[in-house]
Parts: structure tokens; C-alpha cells; sequence
């Protein structure tokens, strides 16, 4: 049993004083980062396409137990339109992380208005079959896809499930606690209701600090994910103001240090 805490990426300005130093250069994030954390979920991926030199870079950043999430690219979960020369080259990326057993998951996020039609399925069937035997994890925002049909279906392909806890929101995915891979993943996005339609900056809407209360409801949650999974992933997105390093934090010492402290 094996459970990994970390945070949805790690280059934030408004991290440092709580994570980085205030002269730390921004070069050197990743590596402040590998000292406390064993594993990061990877954002950019889903606005660029990566590049096997960039994640090469990662790893030879970090040491050897830390591993790395990687989200998807748009064009493969949001607009549907990646060809098979934008998946060869997304494979090809991947090498680095691969090659050297650094790679934890594949996360592939969909947009709310995704509904589990048979457009929709079809596509989800097919990136399995493009990512072969990887990690591959799906994370739904539409509570439509939250039925028993589809938790078999996921653990017929092999594609892991991604809890997530956000805004109780009418069309929102509840907390639901499935495992249909061996991997085990959680995404934490915080409960700003308020701001998660309407706000000027897209941060805002991660502005939320989980209380002690509220973690200690996750950490008995995480436990019996952890007792289904070979490996857990927990990942903090409500990064505004360094609330993810805190929460990070504070789950791992409920959890008894568990969750890849490096401390």
C-alpha cells in the first residue's frame, strides 16, 4: 500500500515563504520541491505539448523514488481533435518518464458538458487503446458519468477512476470513492462555490483552505482507497495563496507521515 501526497503543479510565485525561499531562483522550484514532496501532478502538458528534452529535464531534477503525473493536452480531452501525429509525439514525450519508471499516471480531465453519449465513450475506448498499457486516469466533471455501468466499463479498460472533492454544485461529480485500476487518484480542488462560475482570474477559484475538519474526513478516505490500490496518488489543485502546500501538509501528518514526505 502505497500512498503519494502532492499538489496540482509547483510553479507559483505566490508559493514562496511557504514552500520557496524569497531569493529562490525559479529554476531551482522543482528541485525545493522533490525535497519535501515525492510526486507532482504535471499541468502544463494540457496547454503545450510536452517534450521528451523538457520531462528529461524533470528527471534528471529529482531524485530517483519521485515520480510525476501527467495531464493530458486539450486537444485530446476538450476539443477531441488531436491526429495520430499529435498522440506519436505525446508517446514520444513520455519516454523519459517512462524509460527511467518515473511515470505514476496519464490524467486525462474532461469538461463538464462531456456526457457519457456514445461519442463520447467511443473516444475515451479509443485514447485507451492509444496509451496502451500506461496509467491512464480519467477525470469526469459531469455527475452523469457517476453510475455503476460506467465504474465496470472503467475497470474493463483498465483506466483508473480520479475521486475528485470540489463545490457541491448541482452538475458537479460528488466524492465518489471508485478504484477500477491499480492506480488510486484523488484530485483536491477546494470549495470555493462562490467563485468556481463566476470570477475575473481562473486562480480564484482555487482559493480555498481546507480546515483540519474537512482533511480529516479525506484522510479516512484516502486509507481505504489505499487498501483497493497498489499505489495512491493525492494531488491539492486549490493552489491559490500556497493553500495546497498547507493542506499537503497537514493530510500527510494525519495520515501518520504517510504520503511520500521527504522530510
Amino acid at each position: 500500500m502505497v500512498i503519494r501526497i502532492g499538489t496540482s503543479g509547483f510553479q507559483y510565485e505566490d508559493w514562496r515563504e511557504i514552500l520557496y525561499p524569497r531569493d529562490l531562483p525559479k529554476t531551482r522550484f522543482l528541485e525545493r520541491y522533490a525535497e519535501e514532496f515525492d510526486s507532482v501532478e504535471i499541468n502544463y502538458t494540457y496547454y503545450s505539448m510536452p517534450s521528451a528534452r523538457t520531462l528529461a529535464s524533470l528527471v534528471r531534477r529529482t531524485p530517483g523514488p519521485f515520480g510525476f503525473a501527467i495531464k493530458l493536452h486539450s486537444t485530446m480531452t476538450h476539443e477531441r481533435t488531436a491526429d495520430d501525429a499529435a498522440y506519436r509525439a505525446f508517446l514520444e514525450a513520455l519516454r523519459p518518464l517512462v524509460d527511467g519508471g518515473r511515470l505514476l499516471a496519464i490524467l486525462g480531465q474532461f469538461p463538464q458538458s462531456l456526457w457519457p453519449d456514445a461519442a463520447a465513450r467511443e473516444h475515451l475506448e479509443r485514447l485507451r487503446e492509444r496509451f496502451r498499457d500506461l496509467p491512464l486516469v480519467y477525470e469526469f466533471r459531469n455527475k452523469r458519468w457517476i453510475r455503476d455501468e460506467v465504474r465496470r466499463w472503467l475497470r474493463a479498460l483498465r483506466v483508473g477512476y480520479c475521486c475528485v472533492d470540489q463545490p457541491q454544485l448541482p452538475s458537479l461529480v460528488p466524492a465518489v470513492l471508485w478504484v477500477t485500476s491499480p492506480v488510486g487518484y484523488v484530485r483536491l480542488h477546494g470549495r470555493n462555490t462562490e467563485k468556481w462560475y463566476e470570477h475575473e482570474d481562473a486562480a480564484e477559484r482555487y482559493d480555498y483552505r481546507y480546515s483540519t475538519q474537512e482533511l480529516g474526513e479525506w484522510k479516512d478516505r484516502v486509507r481505504r482507497l489505499a487498501q483497493k490500490a497498489e499505489t495512491t496518488l493525492v494531488y491539492f489543485n486549490n493552489h491559490f495563496r500556497g493553500n495546497a502546500v498547507h493542506n499537503a501538509r497537514e493530510l500527510r501528518g494525519l495520515l501518520g507521515g504517510q504520503g511520500g514526505s521527504r522530510q
